[in-house]
């Protein structure tokens, strides 16, 4: 029943969001078909709605050209990734898509950014490691950065990418043209400030969840903020970051601040001292 209940379901939507078009604008019911119209409604809530499984495959897909393309080098230490990979699996448990299996991977590059792609694709810059002060700061752009994976935000902004360069055409969009958005997306393009509020949020539950201390994610946005001299890229990439500090500050009771694990420094400069040798 519920099979049958969605297939009716999508060519409903579609032709709403045709006749929609068609009404609200002359131009386009004019100069496209209805059957072009109706397409592109279903094409674009088939990428809304990819499987856990096909997120995984152009997440992949987003990866091999982000190395092939030499846009990203990774950084090769087995104790290094092994540790981050613990720090990562630790939150993902605690997420709300614990089985997608995220791969946490480190990106040899001084600068101090992170970002994610569809499929539970996390790269963290060495930068990023070594301006983190302890585990908990580095934690929590973890758990940022799984946030908008959970959230599934690069499908919408590949969306809206597709239709800002006219690309979900009749044919609808290719494999070639999602892939290459991710890429771009990756690389270049930063999250709108509601998805990096909503994924502040999400990772700020899953840093309480998982034990971390949940300080640590203000502190450290306040300190990349106080840096002098050049804005850290994942500012850049990230907008508003201080914005978002005052904001995540506000969620935390002052009472469990600092409750919780990943504060210890001499530690955390134990576990990393491959990168600040």
């Amino acid at each position: 029943m519920f099979k049958f209940k969605k297939k009716i379901l999508y060519p409903f939507i579609s032709c709403t969001i045709a006749l929609t078009l068609i009404f609200t604008n002359a131009k386009i019911s004019y100069a496209i078909p209805w059957g072009d119209l109706i397409f592109r409604g279903i094409q674009v809530i088939q990428i809304s709605n990819l499987s856990d499984q096909q997120e995984v495959q152009y997440g992949s897909q987003i990866r091999q050209q982000l190395l092939s393309q030499n846009n990203v080098r990774l950084y090769q230490n087995q104790e290094l990734s092994r540790y981050v990979n613990q720090i990562g699996r630790r939150l993902v448990a605690v997420s709300s898509r614990p089985n997608l299996p995220f791969q946490f991977e480190i990106i040899n590059n001084n600068e101090v950014n992170a970002f994610a792609t569809m499929g539970g694709f996390i790269y963290l810059h060495t930068g990023l490691i070594t301006t983190a002060s302890n585990e908990a700061q580095l934690a929590s752009v973890i758990a940022h950065e799984i946030g908008h994976v959970v959230a599934r935000h690069s499908q919408k902004q590949i969306r809206q990418q597709a239709i800002t360069q006219g690309l979900l055409t009749a044919t609808g969009l290719n494999q070639t043209d999602v892939v290459r958005l991710g890429v771009d997306l990756a690389i270049n393009l930063p999250h709108s400030r509601q998805d990096e509020y909503e994924a502040d949020n999400l990772g700020l539950e899953m840093l309480k969840s998982a034990g971390y201390a949940p300080r640590a994610m203000v502190d450290f946005m306040q300190k990349l903020g106080q840096t002098s001299g050049r804005v850290p890229t994942l500012l850049s990439t990230h907008p508003n970051g201080l914005d978002r500090a005052i904001a995540l500050d506000k969620k935390i009771p002052r009472s469990v601040a600092y409750n919780g694990d990943g504060l210890d420094a001499q530690e955390y400069q134990y576990r990393i001292r491959r990168l600040i040798r």
